[in-house]
């Protein structure tokens, strides 16, 4: 008996590879593990026309083989027949996404030089069509110096005349050509050229699209685009949740009213307005201005143009030892960094991941929104500095700017002290340009207000009812203040002197002990401590922001925006810090350097503005 021949798929990551194995091999497949690695071997059997079985692997996406990554170095083993127990295959299936076609070229070049019998799948032709883009497979195959078989996997297209290029492959029929060796500049230029003779037909749209991303990713203008949006989002964040917000200020006033009218004076009534209507009320009120925030992100994810940003801060990133594949994960750290660490999962280089969770708490997450708006609404005059130019807004602005730079410059010293290594290489496709869905948008919203507002209904009611009674009992004596008299006044008093040097009052530093629970916690805890010290019921049910006007300086109020940079993260996040690293070394040293941040921060902010005379 002969030995059954080997056929091997490869390409680019989305190429089309795993729909294409499974359209020829239908349910003969066998997955397993390579040996001594994680990553997935997927074989099946596919018979030729001849009716010859002929066993097809499913080789792991790949850019090169000059490995970055365990799939890439699997691939290229295999394909060198260097994997110890795997033969080298006889012959091979490049698949090339036609939609994409210059960037996979340069790769496949990479796997003609072998000389194997290869036969090329034009991939995903329908795809390219509708992206108004013609590829002409008879010219690429003269280019390339190879069968070019045009394909639709997932519709069966184009898999006959596969199958029977495949055989006459594997019979030594095709004629095979030897190529010159071509480094990396070579392989992208002869790419840009076999690219420019294969496409035969571009539709307006598409030159479109073309032209938007020479603007878009424009190396001088595209970062000028990129901050110029994000200007425009934090201006929006404040001038247009305003009128929205007062809603839900007036709402939860007038809760707190019919309260006081229907209860009758005590324990729970007290409880209630000063606990949770107070504490949780503060909160929620800034509900539309993280609906705003994360509208502007989900436009931009759904529009295509999130990938692009990724892609221009490579650049940056790469000035300070990352990649541009630490972007995504420290996108989503925007939101929460707790789906931002788990998103450091993608990172091959171990080094480079790690730097990403230790950097990834000093994005300006959504529970730090809270924190801000109510302090630069109390202590920023809400005055414009240019047309349509809000200083509130600008402010914010520098705020999320001060924690992307602090990021940037821990990750340059990390990656020269604890993390050392260098930056790894960064290869994107990037998406189609495309409207958002309207459906889509709205549920996206909905989710994150639901989390928002779950976290509201638990973590920070726990925390504020417990802070509530903290600050309760016990009750104080005829003339003491309450604030003086309680466990929490107590617990403030003793701490507040190590915290004196950089200008925070007692309430501020009782504020920090909840905030590690969740950072928006601090605003509750605030409302709370000022309702339950409140002289009278008017001052009870004053606004926050108007308590904190009133009773903080303006060099104390910054001081606590900068701590507020660089905070030390919740417990949930610790928690999941722990878990991506195998142990508690590193998400205490986070907790360390974080807490050292904050405070140097906190005081250079607070003697600089006392310095200044504000």
């Amino acid at each position: 008996m002969t030995e059954m021949r080997r056929v091997a798929l490869v390409g680019n990551p989305n190429a089309g590879k795993s729909a294409l194995f499974n359209k020829l091999t239908g349910a003969r497949q066998k997955i397993a593990n390579y040996p001594g690695v994680t990553v997935e071997r997927k074989a099946g059997r596919m018979a030729l026309p001849s009716g010859t079985p002929v066993e097809l692997i499913d080789l792991p996406g790949s850019y090169a083989f000059d490995a970055s990554s365990p799939d890439e170095e699997v691939t290229s083993k295999v394909v060198h027949g260097e994997f110890p127990g795997e033969a080298a295959p006889d012959a091979l299936i490049l698949v090339l996404d036609a939609a994409n076609l210059e960037q996979h070229l340069v790769f496949a070049q990479e796997v003609l030089e072998l000389g194997r019998p290869t036969v090329v799948a034009l991939n995903m032709v329908d795809l390219a069509d509708r992206d108004g883009l013609s590829v002409d497979a008879g010219a690429l195959s003269q280019a390339l110096g190879v069968p070019v078989i045009s394909t639709v996997a997932v519709r069966r297209k184009g898999l006959d005349e596969l199958s029977s290029a495949i055989e006459e492959a594997l019979t030594g029929d095709a004629e095979l050509h030897t190529r010159p060796h071509l480094d990396l500049t070579e392989r992208r230029l002869a790419a840009r050229n076999i690219a420019k003779g294969a496409v035969v037909g571009k539709s307006a749209g598409y030159r479109m699209r073309s032209g938007l991303d020479k603007v878009l990713l424009n190396p001088w203008l595209g970062p000028v685009i990129l901050f110029g949006l994000l200007f425009v989002v934090f201006q929006a964040v404040f001038a247009w949740a305003d009128p929205f917000i007062g809603l839900i200020e007036g709402a939860t006033e007038a809760a707190a009213a019919w309260v006081v009218a229907t209860f009758p004076g005590g324990f729970l009534r007290d409880l209630v307005t000063e606990g949770v209507i107070a504490g949780v009320g503060s909160v929620v009120v800034f509900l539309p201005q993280i609906v705003i925030l994360f509208a502007f992100i989900l436009v931009m994810e759904s529009t295509g143009y999130m990938a692009r940003a990724a892609f221009l801060m490579d650049r940056l990133m790469a000035g300070v030892g990352l990649s541009g594949r630490s972007f995504i994960p420290l996108l989503s750290s925007f939101a929460c960094a707790i789906p931002g660490i788990m998103a450091t999962r993608s990172i091959s280089d171990p080094k480079d991941r790690l730097t990403t969770i230790l950097i990834a708490p000093l994005m300006t997450c959504s529970a730090r929104l809270p924190v801000y708006a109510v302090i630069i609404a109390a202590v920023i005059p809400a005055t414009t500095v240019g047309p349509g130019i809000g200083l509130q807004g600008l402010v914010l602005f520098a705020l999320y700017i001060a924690g992307i730079v602090g990021a940037m410059i821990m990750a340059l010293v990390l990656r020269r002290t604890v993390a050392q290594g260098q930056a790894s290489g960064f290869i994107m496709e990037l998406p189609r340009y495309q409207l958002p869905a309207i459906k889509d948008l709205l549920i996206g919203l909905w989710q994150r207000a639901w989390v928002f507002l779950r976290r509201a209904g638990t973590i920070i009611f726990a925390a504020t009812v417990i802070l509530w009674l903290l600050l309760t009992f016990p009750k104080a004596d005829p003339g003491e203040s309450q604030l003086d008299a309680s466990f929490a006044g107590q617990i403030a008093t003793a701490i507040q002197p190590a915290f004196e040097p950089v200008g925070f009052n007692r309430e501020m530093t009782l504020s920090l002990i909840p905030a590690m629970a969740a950072r928006e916690v601090a605003v509750a805890s605030l409302a709370t401590t000022y309702a339950v010290d409140a002289e009278d019921e008017e001052e009870t049910e004053a606004a926050l922001r108007d308590q904190i006007a009133a009773r903080w300086s303006l060099p104390t109020a910054l001081a606590f925006l900068a701590w507020f940079v660089f905070a030390p993260h919740c417990l949930s996040t610790t928690a999941v810090a722990r878990r991506e690293t195998n142990g508690w070394k590193w998400p205490l040293f986070m907790l360390g350097y974080l807490f050292a941040l904050a405070y140097i921060f906190a005081g250079i902010t607070y003697w600089g503005a006392l310095a200044l005379g504000l």
